[in-house]
């Protein structure tokens, strides 16, 4: 049932402006670009190519030029993962942790890009049975190979980040950051208020005892068959569970918000570079519950 005080869930739909808030002044991100994919488009084979060698990561990174980069590897002023390496044609791969002088580098720019994902598409990098990957959605986003935060079902839709930012994308999916989603579910009849009341004091569902933070019906709608549900943290599949575990059909599954993201200005299966101050706000809100843990 609606808890008092609580506003009903509104609905959005996809691309909606919000009200800006008093005082909030938006600057656009550097990396912001027209919407929809459209700019420079990678080369074909860009999803296979091979990982830099150490001389180019260095040189990406800003620290010299490549054949500069060869005399500081062949004087062992560069380690990698911790030894150091002395093998100017050595490939860095994603994980790898590469130090100059102590400093870690970065061997590409980190790029932040938020999809409001459509329905069909996998949330793989790639498919073997050729199916539909939400890859195809952002390929020409850039040239740095970009990587999905956590998962969607294939016929869920909504917001799904990604980034070629390692820490950060295991930072926000592990359980321990909570990191809040909102998902406008559609259900085939009107949830009854006591199943509601039962959700919200948890249940059992693959072992696991899961519950909503919030649920509320949608505002608009007032036959009962649309609600927004608030999690901190749980798999996508465990949505549609909460409410099939009560004999509902969900027909539609839409994620409308996560951690500070929302589909402002993002028709569906279109994307959009974050603004510094949005990548900043994620880092902030994962640096407290590191300091926490």
């Amino acid at each position: 049932m609606r808890e008092k005080g609580k506003r009903p869930f509104r609905k959005k739909e996809d691309g909606d402006r919000e009200s800006p808030r008093s005082g909030d002044k938006r600057p656009a991100g550097r990396n912001t670009k027209p919407l929809g994919g459209k700019g420079k488009k990678r080369p074909a084979e860009a999803e296979e190519k091979k990982p830099p060698r150490l001389n180019q990561y260095i040189a990406r990174a800003g620290v010299c030029s490549r054949r500069e980069a060869d005399e500081l590897i062949a004087s062992g002023k560069v380690k990698v993962n911790g030894r150091v390496v002395r093998e100017m044609g050595m490939r860095v791969h994603r994980d790898d942790k590469v130090e100059y002088e102590g400093n870690v580098l970065r061997g590409e720019t980190l790029r932040y890009v938020l999809l409001n994902k459509p329905k069909g598409f996998i949330v793989n990098v790639k498919d073997e049975k050729g199916r539909k990957t939400v890859m195809d959605l952002v390929k020409n986003a850039c040239a740095e190979r970009l990587y999905p935060v956590g998962r969607l079902e294939r016929d869920t839709t909504g917001l799904l980040l990604f980034t070629n930012d390692g820490d950060l994308a295991r930072q926000l999916t592990n359980p321990a950051t909570k990191v809040k989603q909102i998902y406008h579910v559609y259900l085939d009849k009107p949830m009854l208020e006591a199943d509601i009341e039962t959700l919200m004091g948890g249940i059992e569902l693959a072992g696991d005892k899961v519950k909503p933070d919030v649920v509320n019906y949608v505002q608009e709608v007032e036959d009962g068959t649309q609600l927004g549900a608030q999690f901190h943290s749980g798999r996508n599949t465990f949505v549609r569970g909460m409410f099939e575990h009560f004999g509902y059909k969900v027909e539609k599954l839409d994620r409308a918000l996560y951690a500070n993201l929302t589909k402002k200005d993002i028709p569906r299966g279109k994307w959009r570079f974050l603004k510094d101050k949005e990548i900043a706000l994620l880092k902030v809100m994962v640096g407290k519950t590191k300091k926490k843990a």
